[in-house]
């Protein structure tokens, strides 16, 4: 830093408290900007929705929690981070020829069945089936757009259903955007040490609150005799949760009713019960 500044000052021959003052100095103590909010959007809070690895559901569970957050009176978005494979629109029945543009420079988001506003890479592009193979740089441009790009309205909350990992698109969103705090998706195999660990160093690293952890997967009610059937082994969350101190804020089981909803495009229509602990989570931390 020493040496940035005495270049600086032999540069132009400013004194040291101007050079302090400059804008290539502030970006360097400061680290990225946030980008900034569209005119048209006023978003109170942003909430992560992360895993350290994939496979565990977290689209449906990013869906699962903006339900029972519109079902508890509040206006909620979903912002499809995951640019390579995003389900979302899938799972609400939303197609690219539903998206509006204001002008060549802002897009609306659209709206589901329930009056979740979405928007994804999957509502711009008319093909859903076409790979997206880009490298980390345009990735981030799209999640810009995303934030930048879309005029959001009034919401509440807005829910960013990010890729697996820690890649990219997850340091963008946690760099770039102002989350107030995420929710770790994991399921009840051994792995969930390992995908919990990921995500919440991640988050440490990047100073964000972790609201709490969310497993998925968690049991299967038999239909028939109503017996709880651990698909996947006994859970080891619990453990976790006592190793890191992050509260287990849900327990979603197995329910094809739940895939059928999500595949015919009528995930709206699903009535959530099992995500409370994640709602007062979320309202007690981050008030509206």
């Amino acid at each position: 830093m020493a040496q940035k500044d005495q270049d600086c000052q032999e540069a132009s021959s400013c004194s040291r408290s101007s050079c302090e003052g400059c804008p290539e100095h502030e970006k360097e103590a400061h680290g990225p900007q946030k980008f900034p909010q569209n005119p048209g959007s006023f978003v109170k809070h942003v909430i992560g929705v992360v895993s350290g690895k994939g496979g565990v559901g977290k689209s449906f569970v990013t869906a699962s929690l903006a339900n029972a957050l519109v079902k508890a009176g509040h206006r909620v978005g979903i912002l499809d981070a995951d640019i390579t494979g995003p389900s979302i629109p899938k799972m609400y029945g939303l197609t690219a020829d539903q998206t509006r543009a204001v002008d060549e420079h802002t897009l609306l988001p659209v709206t589901t069945a329930n009056g979740i506003k979405v928007m994804s890479l999957n509502l711009i592009i008319q093909d859903p089936e076409q790979a997206v193979i880009w490298r980390g740089p345009i990735l981030g441009q799209v999640i810009q757009q995303f934030w930048s790009d879309v005029a959001w309205g009034q919401l509440d909350y807005l829910l960013v259903d990010m890729p697996p990992g820690t890649g990219d698109v997850p340091l963008t969103v946690f760099q770039s955007l102002p989350v107030d705090g995420i929710f770790i998706v994991t399921s009840p195999q051994d792995l969930v040490r390992m995908i919990v660990a990921k995500a919440w160093n991640m988050a440490q690293m990047m100073k964000i609150p972790v609201l709490g952890m969310i497993e998925n997967y968690s049991y299967l009610k038999c239909p028939d005799c109503g017996k709880i059937i651990k698909v996947f082994g006994e859970s080891h969350i619990d453990e976790v949760s006592k190793s890191t101190g992050l509260e287990v804020c849900g327990n979603i089981p197995i329910n094809p009713d739940y895939a059928q909803l999500a595949d015919e495009g009528r995930f709206a229509e699903m009535d959530v019960d099992f995500l409370d602990g994640a709602l007062k989570k979320v309202e007690s931390t981050l008030t509206v």
